[in-house]
């Protein structure tokens, strides 16, 4: 249980970074609070029917998306993580740094392409035909990709990066000398694995786990697309068809309970599994030596996953792109769906990691439970799913900008309009609101990395705390801003559900015209939007790799968003 404490007379001289703190705590926790509010309120008769015939679907198909989606991740994570660590075969090496692409590719680019990929018509199934004499796609029927179980496929081969990074730092530091000690002591290769090296990375497993199922519990694209009425796309059709916000929010509140229980059983699963190496034990793992047909065997099973997740989807998004702009050239409304991106994605990132710069400071300055407290309290809005944050930003944005219209009816007697709902700025807040962990997370691991004592000689010296973070933490923690800038700029330019939902009128980025083209079925004029997203995602998958596949810098733990 953890004790505050108020502030100490020396903890009152940062009584700025204190208000800058709690400034970013209130921020993120008011779209929550707004909820709950919204759903008090009541839907009417609404909730009846939902409660009866919406609800009892959309909740069974969230619930078993997020079982298959799981138990995929934990299978091929896992899996890929104990092959490329423990073993030693061809292309091994390339293997290690390119399970980490499908990270690239957001979920709802790859229903995209699955969907024209596996058509009846489409490339593979035709091949398949053609191979084996069939002329008609009734000749020889494929099962259909638009269903729950495609959509656990798709997802499970998009997200497993999230469960590999953490497990394999664990498999290749934490489990090194056990696993070298019990291979001495005549170990099989099974009891290795079972009776060593997994309950050695189960905190791991959970901790990645729980990333990839609030990344699938936050996906709307591909459910929409593959058919599957999860309580994201209930909660988009209740508030756009429906125009019901408290029967939206009443929706919402049942899936932060589902966030909620995820943490909770995250942290249940890691109870009493701490485990510490001596320096003697924290030297890599050397991977064995395979033979030359079970080397190969190892190589097909760990290139499968990529193959799956990025290499077929990003060829056909290049094929379908190049033939696009051959027929009737670049289309002429790209440029500013790129622009209206990279303009809303810039600026949420230069904010983000400017208020988790001054929020990590400022733990560094108090050093107390309290201005931790707060902390916590400005990263928990990665756990909450886009819809949700949306639905929450509502009422608080409206009530800004009524307070800000009366006040200046009444000293200027001129109306100021809707300042912040449907504007720009309100996509800047939830952005903002949704992906402050992102950029903590790796500053926080900046700052770490710089002694204490340079602090303290800067306040020896009279160095003020402001002119002291310009003059010499900044400049020693430039890598780990940079990293951090690149992967909130990144989960800007990808993120749907948010966008969806706030963006203002005839505002398009890429991911809502790739959205719009998918769902008009004109899958050949959204490839374009969805090449550049991936081009763009796959930098932070290149420093990733290049950081040694360190994923707890750049990624919150799910502990730390709870």
């Amino acid at each position: 249980m953890i004790s505050l404490k108020l502030p100490t007379r020396h903890d009152r001289g940062h009584g700025g970074w204190w208000l800058l703190s709690a400034l970013a705590a209130v921020l993120v926790l008011a779209p929550a609070a707004a909820i709950a509010v919204i759903a008090a309120e009541g839907s009417g008769d609404l909730w009846p029917h939902l409660a009866r015939h919406v609800l009892p679907r959309a909740l069974r198909d969230t619930l078993l998306l997020l079982g298959g989606v799981g138990a995929l991740t934990i299978v091929i994570g896992v899996g890929c993580a104990w092959l490329v660590t423990a073993y030693d075969f061809p292309g091994r090496r390339v293997l290690a740094w390119a399970l980490l692409l499908p990270l690239a590719m957001p979920t709802y680019i790859v229903a995209f392409a699955y969907l024209d990929l596996l058509h009846p018509i489409g490339p593979i199934q035709s091949a398949i035909r053609a191979l084996l004499g069939f002329e008609r796609p009734r000749d020889l029927a494929f099962p259909d990709i638009r269903s729950l179980g495609g959509c656990i496929l798709l997802l499970g081969l998009v997200l497993f990066p999230y469960v590999y990074l953490p497990t394999r730092a664990m498999f290749s530091m934490q489990a090194a000398g056990l696993v070298e000690a019990s291979r001495l002591l005549g170990a099989g290769p099974a009891r290795l694995f079972f009776r060593i090296a997994l309950p050695l990375a189960w905190p791991a497993i959970a901790a990645g786990a729980t990333l990839a199922l609030l990344e699938a519990l936050n996906d709307i694209g591909a459910s929409e697309f593959l058919g599957v009425r999860t309580l994201t796309r209930t909660i988009y059709d209740t508030w756009i068809n429906r125009s019901s916000l408290s029967g939206a929010a009443q929706i919402a509140l049942l899936m932060v309970a589902i966030v909620l229980a995820l943490i909770l059983l995250e942290r249940w699963a890691r109870r009493h599994r701490h485990y510490a190496a001596s320096s003697r034990q924290a030297r890599r793992l050397m991977p064995e030596r395979l033979g030359r047909a079970t080397g190969w065997l190892a190589f097909a099973l760990a290139a499968v996953p990529v193959l799956l997740g990025f290499v077929l989807p990003a060829g056909y998004l290049l094929a379908a792109a190049l033939r696009r702009v051959g027929q009737v050239g670049m289309p002429p409304s790209i440029l500013m769906q790129a622009g209206n991106t990279v303009l809303v994605a810039a600026i949420a990132t230069t904010v983000a990691t400017l208020i988790a710069v001054g929020v990590i400071y400022a733990v560094r300055l108090a050093r107390g439970p309290a201005m931790a407290a707060l902390a916590r309290c400005a990263s928990i809005g990665y756990a909450i799913p886009g819809t949700v944050l949306a639905i929450g930003l509502l009422t608080p944005l409206a009530e800004f900008d009524n307070a800000v219209d009366q006040a200046v009816r009444r000293y200027l007697g001129l109306s100021t309009g809707l300042l912040l709902s449907g504007s720009g700025a309100a996509l800047v807040y939830a952005y903002v609101a949704r992906f402050l962990a992102v950029a903590t997370g790796g500053i926080e691991a900046g700052f770490r990395r710089i002694p204490r004592s340079l602090d303290d000689a800067a306040r020896t010296l009279g160095v003020a705390p402001l002119p002291a973070i310009w003059r010499v933490h900044l400049p020693l923690i430039k890598p780990a801003i940079g990293a951090a800038v690149l992967l909130v700029f990144v989960d800007c330019m990808k993120e749907l559900p948010a966008t969806l939902l706030l963006r203002p009128l005839n505002f398009e980025t890429l991911a809502t015209q790739l959205y719009a083209e998918a769902a008009r079925g004109t899958y050949e004029n959204g490839a374009i939007a969805a090449l550049l997203i991936v081009i763009v995602g796959l930098p932070p998958v290149m420093l990733l790799a290049r950081l040694g596949l360190r994923p707890a810098g750049d990624r919150p733990a799910a502990s730390d968003r709870g």
